[in-house]
Formats: structure tokens, sequence, C-alpha cells
């Protein structure tokens, strides 16, 4: 504003900074003495401008990372954004002028975030300035139209924000009901939380608004566009959008071919705008771990009846592929060490050859052999279905239920049992073979185990991959560690301090993650009290996570409508995906770990490149919540089930083969998805009137489902 401006260009003339203060002149048209007239206001403000421009222009590090002002919640600052401090023309003076109150906490103070909005311009007017953009935007070239329209949405909220904050009551109403109908159809939610908040009290501790204020809108346009808008501004002198654009949005400008209306709608539609393209070019190990080498016994016991002789030579060539496959280090994975990953016990190296076993008779899936699916319904669930989880062996599966019970089932022939009492094990032969045949209480076996703890509906439920120990998360704000040799509770995690929606663990076992309403998701390890890594940046709940086949990445989805990739290492967010227009409620990693699937209440499975940061595909056929997504054990199928009682199988290998993506298209972020992705649909299955909670490939490829019917 014009006193800040006045006060640094006192500033700079008493410090002999004339090219400076003709540069400054000329960007904000004050030409001549014009600096009489204000001395009183520069006394007040005059402590914090020297300040800021005591700070030197061009050392990297200062730029602009001087806030004043608050600092976002969650993200610092970044050093020197392109909104950071430029007068009207967007001059090279990287000062941040705008005083106020520095605010340095990890609440933003809700006073001083708000007071962003003073008052600026004349209240009657801002209904001109928008449709005066408006206008100018729908008049211009095609190429450049689409790219500017993305501006209306985060325009229209400031714009009534600010109305709203300087108590203009009755110009707010008008501009919300005069032009919230032009907003594209995936704001309406957020839209219907706006249009709530129509006094200046009612912003005060609402966490939308909050959210919207400091997390700064991101839009990526073409040089070319932002030019055209840059000139149209100036030229009507239309400061009061001008301001917006420079405080609130960030604009993300790259060289090339301004992005078509298709190639933006797919990108678009999270809370926050696009993801800016540095936060996407981090480098991700996203290759798989080197096996662990030993030998598998070929013995012929389970070949009951078939040509005993054939069978050895054909599984000889498999187990040599097996071992050959695991000598070679995988390119682009993480150095072994890089995270510390438990030692392997004698029975996960007898599982691990059962699972190769099991591999050499896998179905090979495709176009042509598609997996037969069997549904696990739960009938009379009046207990209200909200999570199930099924062994990577497919011998149990686990239901969470909404009357805060975890239910445990065995689905082969063998039952459940629970290890003796103390007394009763220390009359055991320690030294005999079948030992641990001997500790298990045969009075106790039963088909179903019910574990009882939790104070809350049960919203995420995870075996571990030793099948010992089982994770339950619930709306009573704990993570519960149970044993499955025992069927009690373990340890009960306490670190959230809301609703936890979900929990996993990592295909190595130890490490778990938990992610829940405080839009924070956190790993733990099974012997650690507090968590070792707190995941913090979505601006909602975060609604589901999986770990990446390596361990050493995980993922998260959530309601603020992106996935984020985060570093186990560090705790760095490596990825931001943006697409979905509806909070994400699925992820699945491909075998190879090179692409990640998401699913949400779109309705749309979205498809990406985890090594380029780009999206690669779209499914489109759902017409509900996918709310469960599995790939086969080869990654040739993708199945993706959804409350719209259907599971759709799609083709994974054709929907990543000859992908485009070319340095061009990794730098500009122009994505080209196929116009139709019918072909890639496989098949559609309907159950009779069964949400989808659950998919799970066996060993060999044989496609589980689960869901509770529900009758109306």
């Amino acid at each position: 504003d014009r006193q800040t401006l006045v006060a640094v260009l006192q500033f700079l003339r008493r410090s002999n900074l004339r090219e400076s203060e003709e540069i400054l002149r000329r960007e904000a048209r004050l030409l001549g003495d014009d600096l009489g007239g204000n001395v009183a206001t520069v006394a007040t403000s005059s402590p914090v401008v020297a300040a800021v421009a005591a700070v030197p222009p061009g050392k990297g590090e200062a730029r602009g990372d001087f806030e004043v002002g608050p600092f976002s919640r969650r993200e610092p600052r970044e050093v020197g954004s392109p909104c950071a401090a430029r007068s009207l023309g967007g001059s090279p003076l990287h000062w941040d002028t705008r005083v106020g109150a520095v605010v340095v906490e990890d609440q933003p103070d809700v006073s001083a975030v708000l007071s962003a909005y003073n008052q600026q311009g004349d209240p009657t007017l801002y209904e001109e300035y928008y449709s005066g953009l408006k206008h100018f935007i729908e008049c211009s070239l095609d190429c450049h139209r689409a790219e500017l329209s993305q501006l209306f949405y985060p325009l229209f909220v400031h714009m009534y924000l600010e109305l709203v904050y300087n108590q203009h009551e009755s110009e707010a109403k008008s501009f919300f009901e005069r032009f919230h109908g032009d907003q594209e159809c995936y704001y309406q939610d957020d839209l219907r939380v706006l249009s709530s908040l129509t006094k200046k009290e009612h912003m005060k501790g609402n966490e939308t608004m909050l959210d919207f204020r400091t997390s700064k809108f991101v839009l990526r346009i073409s040089r070319d566009s932002y030019q055209l808008l840059k000139r149209h501004l100036q030229e009507k002198q239309n400061n009061q959008i001008w301001n917006i654009v420079q405080e609130h949005l960030y604009i993300d400008i790259f060289d090339g071919m301004p992005r078509s209306k298709q190639q933006i709608d797919a990108m678009v539609g999270s809370l926050a705008g696009e993801a800016k393209r540095e936060a996407n070019k981090a480098k991700v190990f996203f290759g798989l771990l080197k096996e662990p080498e030993f030998d598998v016994p070929l013995d012929d016991e389970d070949e009951e009846g078939e040509n005993e002789e054939g069978k050895p030579k054909k599984k000889k060539p498999k187990k040599d592929n097996v071992g050959s496959k695991s000598k070679k280090q995988d390119p682009n994975a993480p150095p072994q060490n890089r995270i510390p990953l438990p030692e392997l016990k004698d029975s996960d190296k007898l599982d691990k050859v059962m699972n190769m076993k099991e591999a050499a008779r896998r179905v090979r899936l495709g176009p042509e052999c598609l997996p037969s699916i069997c549904f696990y319904t739960f009938l009379n669930a009046y207990q209200g279905l909200t999570a199930v989880d099924i062994t990577d062996d497919s011998s149990m599966i686990v239901g969470g239920f909404a009357d805060s019970t975890v239910r445990v089932w065995s689905v082969t022939p063998k039952k459940l049992r629970s290890v003796k009492t103390a007394a009763d094990l220390s009359l055991i032969d320690k030294e005999s073979d079948d030992v641990l045949e001997r500790i298990m209480d045969e009075k106790t076996a039963s088909e179903l185990k019910i574990l009882y703890g939790h104070s809350g509906p049960v919203y995420g439920t995870s075996f571990s991959p030793d099948r010992n120990y089982l994770l339950s998360c619930s709306e009573d704000g704990t993570v519960r560690l149970w044993s499955l040799q025992t069927f009690t509770c373990l340890v009960g995690y306490k670190g959230h301090n809301y609703p936890v929606w979900d929990t996993q663990f990592s295909p190595y076992g130890y490490y778990f993650v938990s992610g829940g309403h405080d839009r924070v998701a956190r790993l733990w390890a099974t012997d650690h009290y507090q968590p070792l890594r707190i995941f913090a940046g979505h601006l909602a709940d975060v609604t589901c996570t999986r770990f990446h086949p390596n361990s050493n990445y995980i993922a998260t989805g959530s309601a603020d409508r992106t996935i984020r990739l985060w570093d186990v290492l560090n705790g760095n967010c490596v990825r931001i995906f943006t697409g979905h227009k509806g909070p994400i409620h699925s992820l699945a990693f491909s075998p190879n770990g090179r692409f990640l699937a998401t699913g949400a209440t779109d309705g749309r499975v979205l498809l990406w490149d985890i090594g380029h940061g780009l999206m690669v595909g779209e499914l489109k056929g759902h017409t509900d919540t996918v709310y469960a997504l599995r790939f086969s054990r080869d990654g040739e199928i993708l199945a993706s089930g959804s409350m719209d009682n259907t599971v759709r199988l799609w083709d994974a290998v054709k929907a990543f083969e000859d992908l485009e993506t070319d340095d061009f298209t990794t730098a500009t972020g122009h994505i080209n998805l196929p116009e139709n992705s019918q072909e890639l649909l496989l098949g559609t299955y309907m159950t009779k009137s069964t949400p989808v909670v659950h998919l799970h490939f066996t060993r060999r490829n044989l496609l589980l489902a689960a869901g509770a019917y529900s009758s109306q």
C-alpha cells in the first residue's frame, strides 16, 4: 500500500540508494517528489521496514524469507518465492514490505493470519473487478483462456474472504451469490464451507479458512498467458486483483505451449491447486531391494499322483530364475542399508521358500487369462464393517467393526489356537521337533477370535508379514498391536489425538505407519512408544497410508485431494500428486515399485509414474468411491473395488507401456492421457448389494474380495 511504499522510498533516499529508489518509483508509478505529507505514518512503520530493507537483495537465502506477517503452520515460507515481495509491476526487489507482526508459531495466530485481508479497495467495486477480469479471460484466445480460467476460483475465494473480514457482509453475500455458480463443479464442497463463513467471527479458528490463507494456491501457467494477464491488470490499474495474485497465489510459470483444457482438468482440483513442479523433482529410489539368497529344497511330497520325474525338472529352471533375478542390483533401488530393516528369522526364510514354491505355480494373468474372484461377504454385519485385511498367505482374514471390536477368522481348515498357559508350557520338552505344535492349546481352537480393547469404531487393520501380529487403529485415537499367538493386546500406541483412519505394516515388518484426522501420518516401530517420524504437510485428514514395496517410502492419501510420497529416512515429502476431485481412499504400488494407483470418492483411478512424478493414466468406469485397489502378483492386472458394488479388472501392462516421459513432459507437466480408458477395462463383476472394501491377490493370483452385504 502507499504508506509502506513511501516509507521504503524515504529509507532508500536516506541510505543513498538512488538507483533502487528510481526503479521502485518507476514500477510503482510514483513520479516526481511525492514523499511529503506522509511523515506521520512513516514514523510508525519505519522500524519494521528498515529491518526488511536492510536485507541486501540478491542474497539467495534472505530473499523474501523475512516474512512480515504469519508463517505457514506447516510449510515454512519458501525462500524467495516469486510472490514474496513484488510491487505492482513484479519488479525484482525481493523485499517483503508488508508491515505487521512477525508470528513464528506452530499454530498461526488467527488474527495475524487474517490481518492480511486488511481493507485494500472499495467494497462496492469487487464485483466489477471480478467480472472485468472474467470478461477479459473469456474473451482471450482459446489457448490462453483455459490456463487463465484457473484464476477464477482462488480469486473468488480470497475476494470473498476479504469482504467478509472487513465486515462488508451484504457486499460479500451478493458477490458470493453472483459468482459461485461459475466455479468448477469439483469445488462444490469447499464452496459449501465457504458459504457458511458470513461474519468476521466465523473466520477465527476455522481450519479451512486458515489453510486457504496460509498455503499458497498453486497455478501452473505458461509464460505467454502470464504476460497477458499481467499486462491486462496493469493497464486496468487493477491493484486489487494484482495484490491478491501476489500475496495469496503461487504462479508456477513454464516456457512452452499453454496447456489444453483437458490437460489442466486432469491435474487440478486439490485444496491448494496443483503441485509446484519443483515438488516432484527430488530423486526417488523406486527400485526393489535385493532378495536374500537361499536354496529352495525341491521336495516332491506335495505333487501327489503327478508325474514325479517331470516336476523337479520343471521347477529347477524356475528356481535358478528366482536366484538370478535377485543377484543383480536394481539400478533404481535404494542402498540395501539405507534404512535399518529387521533380520530374517528362520521362520521368515521358511515362509519365503513356501512363497517361491507357490510362485512356481502362479497363474500368468493377462487379457486372455483373467483371475477367478472369490468374494467373502460379511453377512448380518450389524456391527458395521469398517475395515478388512487378509494375510499375505491368505490364511486369515480380519474385520474391524464400528462396535469397536476386531474379529479374526481362519479361512483355511486350520483353526485359530492360542498358546498354552505358562504352567503347561513348562512341561513341554523344548528339544522336540514339533515344539511349535505342542505349545498350542487345542482347547482354544476356533474359527473366529474376537479382540476387545478399542473404545470407538475400528477404521484400519493390518497383519504383519510374519502373521504373528495384527495392527488396528480406531476413532479412539490409538493404534493397537495384537498378538496372534495369544490373541491379546500387546501395546496401545498413543500419538494421534483424533480418529486414526488407517494403519499399515511395512512389507518387512517391524515398522508401521498410521494416518488420521490430525492431518499427519506417523511412522512407528513396534518396539517404540513414540513415533519415529511425523509426516506433516497435508491440509486435511490423512485418509489412507501405504508402504512402498522397498519400505523406504510411504504414500499417503488425504481429504485435501492430494497424494504425497514421503521418504522414511529423513521425513521429507518427495512427491505431491494432484488430480483427484475428492478425498483419496485407496492406494496401491505396482509390484516393481515404479507406479502408484490411487482411488478416490470421484470414482476415478489415477496412475502415477513415481520416478518422473507424472500422472500417466486415468481409469474411468466406477460410479462411486473406489475403496480398494490391488495389483496382481506380477503386476499384469490392476483390480479396483468400489462402493458401486463392482470389482473391475484393468490391463496394467497396456496402461504402462510406451509412456511419454520425455524431458519436455517432465519439465512442463504436459500430460497426454488416452481419451478412452474403456479399452483397458478387462471386466466388470457385480455383487448383489455388497460394496467392495478390500481386495487381495493370493500367491497364485486368485483374487479375493471382501465387503459387508447391505440390504438397502
